[in-house]
């Protein structure tokens, strides 16, 4: 009878948690052409000629946005090219950046595209990672809430049980400890943008949360690094 209270409590706590965690699919734009300039892309900056755009990723990496507003993100991810409005990605080429994933202020998690598309989103390790934009972020304020913390640790959880080869956790504005690793594929020296986000703040309380995972970080990256 012990046993039994005990398995019925425990599956009570893994439905819970499912129940709190959702992702919800709201597509962005991806047509053919996308696909292409994607491909364009990857030849360009990584030198690898590719049949499709399917990755094997290693890295998940967390984003903010910049933006404050949900329905706005989602207009500028949805947009496959770029418009000129950027002139520190002059070296990026036509296609705009992508992510598989959006969470918005509220924790809702919002899917954008296959997880295994290569999104672009991270100079040098686009072609290995899946990336998280977090809503919010502008003017370089982080406002990013408690409800993206849990939704980001539980979309972390949920990337390395489906994808176990995830040995990663990086915030992008870590991006370039990768210089030098194996995983790094930039081909363009000069192709270089400094960022902050999603800030220390939000990825240490994440990594407090993913702990038991053992993602490996920029400290680790750096030991990999002068071990070669």
């Amino acid at each position: 009878m012990k046993k039994f209270v005990l398995l019925t409590a425990l599956i009570l706590i893994i439905v819970s948690c499912s129940e709190k965690f959702e992702i919800i699919d709201k597509p962005i734009s991806f047509s053919n052409e996308r696909i292409e300039l994607t491909k364009e892309y990857i030849q360009n900056h990584y030198g690898l000629e590719v049949e499709n755009i399917e990755i094997d990723p290693k890295i998940i990496v967390l984003h903010w946005t910049a933006i404050n507003n949900f329905d706005s993100c989602y207009v500028l991810f949805n947009r496959e090219k770029l418009e000129g409005d950027r002139p520190d990605l002059a070296n990026a080429g036509n296609v705009n950046v992508s992510v598989p994933f959006l969470v918005d202020q509220s924790g809702d998690v919002y899917r954008l595209m296959p997880e295994n598309w290569m999104g672009r989103h991270c100079i040098g390790i686009n072609y290995n990672s899946i990336g998280v934009e977090n809503v919010g972020g502008a003017k370089n304020i982080d406002n990013l809430t408690d409800e993206q913390i849990e939704a980001n640790i539980n979309l972390v959880r949920y990337l390395k049980n489906k994808y176990p080869q995830i040995e990663y956790l990086i915030g992008h504005y870590e991006y370039t400890e990768f210089e030098g690793h194996p995983l790094w594929l930039e081909i363009d020296p000069n192709y270089r943008t400094k960022k902050t986000d999603p800030g220390e703040r939000f990825m240490n309380a994440v990594r407090e949360g993913v702990k038991d995972l053992n993602l490996k970080g920029a400290a680790e990256i750096e030991k990999e690094k002068t071990a070669l």
